[in-house]
């Protein structure tokens, strides 16, 4: 399984042979200008909400691509809507896709798209894809509901914001990582902005007193599993 960050949320997953775009927000992201995303490949596009800065990317990635779009009931008939692929979900579902099992689970947050039509509920997903597992929480507040992961997936690797105001800070994620039994976190939902900027070395520090991996990528870059 790799992983490639796109800046912001924005995430490439490249699990037994597909490709998946995680709320895709980058040609709108000055930080993320080296990236064309008319290179990019898309077998599905996972959507946790529908804010702007997640979503700005999803049509035109999808015309060119013909991807799946997968999310909520709410943006998965709003793309559907549009002529687009879609799946729906919603909370504590799950459904077995050709690069595994996702689930789609809960998160606090809101959801609207820019245009103001009601995005559902927010949520976050957990996809088991060979043999690793990975935990993307979208935009969140800390939620006991984090308690309930674990109790069906080893995690491998959790996918946190970290940026604060808008969702948990770094404080609040070390607890998250606690609450579903990973120790090795992929921060995302920082720097894009003056509201979620971060101190990079302060927060790897944190994470590292605390006997766990803060992963903070460079724009592009990618890890593997």
């Amino acid at each position: 399984m790799k992983i490639t960050f796109y800046g912001h949320s924005s995430l490439g997953i490249e699990v037994s042979g597909k490709s998946i775009l995680v709320d895709p927000y980058i040609s709108a992201n000055p930080k993320a200008s080296h990236i064309d995303i008319n290179t990019l490949k898309a077998d599905f596009i996972l959507l946790t909400h529908a804010h702007g800065d997640h979503v700005v990317d999803v049509e035109t990635i999808a015309k060119s691509t013909g991807a799946l779009i997968v999310s909520n009931y709410e943006i998965a008939t709003y793309y559907g809507n549009k002529g687009f692929q879609s799946h729906p979900m919603n909370h504590g579902g799950s459904w077995d896709f050709d690069f595994g099992k996702l689930k789609y689970v809960s998160s606090i947050h809101s959801s609207s798209f820019p245009d103001g039509t009601y995005g559902g509920n927010p949520g976050g997903f957990v996809i088991e894809g060979e043999h690793k597992n990975i935990y993307i929480a979208g935009d969140t507040a800390l939620t006991m509901d984090m308690k309930l992961i674990p109790m069906r997936t080893k995690l491998d690797l959790a996918i946190f914001p970290i940026g604060g105001n808008f969702t948990m800070d770094v404080d609040d994620a070390i607890i998250a990582s606690d609450f579903v039994e990973c120790d090795k976190i992929l921060g995302c939902h920082y720097d894009t902005f003056g509201y979620i900027e971060i101190n990079h070395e302060q927060a790897i520090k944190k994470f590292f007193d605390k006997g766990k991996d803060l992963m903070l990528l460079e724009i592009g870059s990618f890890i593997e599993l």
